[in-house]
């Protein structure tokens, strides 16, 4: 098989859970074609981690085989809120908040595609201007049978659970996006399934040739049960430091360690099936972490953030070049952790301080509102990879 080719099998199994047409898919793929690959993003949260990382390194892999990825910015879709996956209806997040999120998503994906060559393009350019008559147009192609089948709407419907009309119209706003777009390919996780061929059958209706469709796998974060998620906690950051992405990476568990080298790494399956004949679990999770943090950084801040690992974790070193935080004291540890800027609200810091993630000079602290008084020098550990060194004002 030529290296086209094999490009061509990698991009249709790894990290695949089904393609739609997967035949089709490959005759285009091998013909040279240059198709239009669309992921739609509604920017709902700011930051990107390594799960939204799995479906972007699949549109790279497209553009390197010369596609166009047409990343669509749903600035209008996420002011409805995708039912995806939902069982209660999701808050709706002002045009405001989708710009101020939807600027931070482009630079973090343009550290796995190539935004240069990428087609980006908002959906509230025409979704918004949709008029009555053209709406019930779109319309007249669903069916209420067709979109209340899906899973989301029948747990709820089976715990009388509300079901919001905007809701209804969501993946028919998704789908629109298709024909609008003119796709080709539509990219998605596995919870994005009934979207996608929603966009697949009303192209079909409206007398064009119908997407095809690829659906990736979801990675589980570090907890290894729940799928990644800041708000679960359990997610590495695409915009991380060096230091918290190989530290994070060292906490998953074993069992994980071969499936994030196959969905977050650009070595060969056969590469890595040769490390894991070779290293120990210590040292896979090693490469592992040095292999991530080059991706997103580069290979001098790999070495050097394995480096303040072994400092901190392995030899129980503290490092010289910490950084200062300046405070009052006394002050409770609630507030110190607040005045870090490591957590983004209090009853994140309370939550992390009760759950042992908060200690000064190795002692350990599990009260928020504990009181302590502080000296020039001191080191407190925030969560489990940040230190500071203090300065008392």
């Amino acid at each position: 098989m030529s290296g086209a080719g094999e490009k061509i099998e990698e991009l249709l199994s790894r990290n695949v859970e089904e393609v739609i047409e997967k035949d089709h898919l490959r005759t285009a793929l091998l013909s040279g074609k240059k198709l239009r690959v669309k992921l739609g993003i509604d920017p709902t949260s700011p930051d990107l981690h390594l799960g939204h990382a799995v479906v972007l390194r699949k549109l790279r892999a497209f553009q390197d085989l010369g596609s166009v990825v047409v990343f669509v910015i749903g600035d209008f879709t996420a002011q409805i809120g995708d039912p995806s996956g939902r069982d209660k209806t999701r808050p709706v997040l002002t045009a405001a908040q989708v710009r101020e999120n939807m600027q931070s998503y482009l630079r973090q994906a343009g550290k796995v595609i190539d935004i240069k060559k990428t087609e980006v393009v908002h959906n509230n350019n025409w979704l918004g201007k949709l008029d009555g008559k053209s709406l019930l147009g779109i319309l007249g192609h669903v069916s209420l049978q067709q979109l209340i089948e899906r899973n989301d709407f029948q747990k709820r419907l089976s715990t009388h659970q509300s079901i919001r009309m905007q809701e209804l119209l969501y993946p028919i706003m998704q789908a629109y996006d298709s024909v609008v777009v003119k796709a080709d390919v539509e990219l998605g996780g596995t919870d994005q399934t009934f979207n996608l061929l929603a966009g697949r059958d009303l192209m079909e209706k409206m007398g064009m040739v119908p997407q095809d469709i690829m659906t990736v796998s979801l990675l589980e974060g570090l907890d290894g049960e729940r799928k990644m998620s800041k708000s679960y906690g359990n997610y590495i950051g695409l915009d991380d430091a060096p230091e918290d992405m190989f530290g994070k990476t060292m906490s998953l568990p074993d069992a994980l360690v071969v499936r994030y080298f196959t969905f977050c790494t650009d070595l060969a399956e056969r590469e890595i099936a040769l490390l894991k004949k070779q290293l120990g679990p210590k040292e896979l999770k090693e490469r592992l972490g040095f292999e991530i943090v080059k991706l997103y950084h580069d290979g001098k801040a790999a070495r050097r953030a394995q480096e303040h690992f072994e400092k901190i974790f392995s030899k129980k070193e503290i490092p010289e070049d910490i950084p200062e935080l300046k405070l009052k004291s006394p002050m409770s540890a609630i507030d110190v952790v607040m005045a870090s800027g490591t957590m983004k609200s209090k009853s994140e810091a309370r939550r992390l301080i009760e759950q042992g993630g908060f200690e000064t000079n190795q002692k350990l602290h599990e009260q928020p509102q504990e009181v302590i008084v502080f000296r020039d020098g001191d080191v407190v550990r925030i969560g489990k990879r940040r230190l500071f060194r203090l300065t008392i004002k």
